[in-house]
């Protein structure tokens, strides 16, 4: 699996997400990072194995304590990646709104005649 496919594919998870999402505020620990969830801290350890994998996370080792923060560029290439198709996808739509406003038009004049 590539990169890009990694990255959505641990980003997929709603839990994952969470877990960005709460790293977005600083580092922090298994047992932290486990608190909001209904899970053991060995399922969020899973979890974590599978951001650190995609790229998106660190973790760190201080003796006993291993905290794990956000990648400052861990979502870089995704944003880069949706922001082309977007912009595509929106050149795309734009066209098909002329084809169709033009059709219309079209249709409009020959319902006058």
């Amino acid at each position: 699996m590539d990169a890009l496919s990694t990255t959505f594919a641990a980003l997929a998870d709603p839990t994952r997400r969470a877990i960005l999402a709460r790293l977005a505020d600083g580092e922090a620990t298994v047992a932290e990072l486990a608190e909001p969830f209904d899970m053991t801290t060995q399922a969020v350890s899973k979890h974590l194995r599978v951001l650190e994998d995609a790229g998106l996370i660190t973790r760190g080792r201080r003796a006993q304590w291993r905290p794990s923060r956000l990648r400052e560029d861990a979502l870089d290439d995704a944003t880069d990646w949706l922001e082309h198709h977007r912009t595509a996808f929106r050149q795309r739509f734009e066209a098909l709104d002329r084809e169709i406003a033009a059709l219309r038009h079209e249709g409009s004049h020959d319902g006058n005649h």
